[in-house]
């Protein structure tokens, strides 16, 4: 885990990468433009708004946040860090999204406002 570790930024399911995290994922990191879920480059997309760029119910980021999880399992040579997805322009506060990541293996590194809604230091 020594080199950078893979960029996690909420995205949409079209995968326009257009502002914020996501736009410095692909200006960056090689964030690919239409790819809405997943590793691309040394980034990695969870999606938060849908095909319209609406926002998703809490249940459906839920199911993305667990394809995520299993995927970090399984690449324990790989790091990731998280930034606090859902809580910029989909709306959600830590609370509504932290607890999604309660479960998180080592190697995924979570934002402070993450830690701070899960009441770790």
């Amino acid at each position: 885990m020594g080199r950078n570790p893979i960029f996690v930024f909420g995205s949409n399911l079209a995968g326009i990468h257009a502002g914020g995290a996501a736009r410095w994922a692909h200006d960056n990191r090689g964030a690919e433009w239409g790819v809405g879920f997943g590793l691309t480059g040394t980034a990695f997309a969870i999606p938060t708004k849908d095909w319209d760029i609406e926002t998703l119910p809490l249940a459906d980021i839920q199911k993305y946040v667990r394809r995520f999880l299993k995927f970090a399992a399984a690449r324990p040579d790989l790091s990731f860090q998280l930034t606090p997805i859902g809580c910029g322009l989909a709306g959600y506060t830590p609370a509504d999204i932290a607890p999604m990541f309660a479960q998180a293996s080592e190697n995924v590194l979570l934002p402070d406002e993450f830690k701070a809604a899960l009441g770790r230091s």
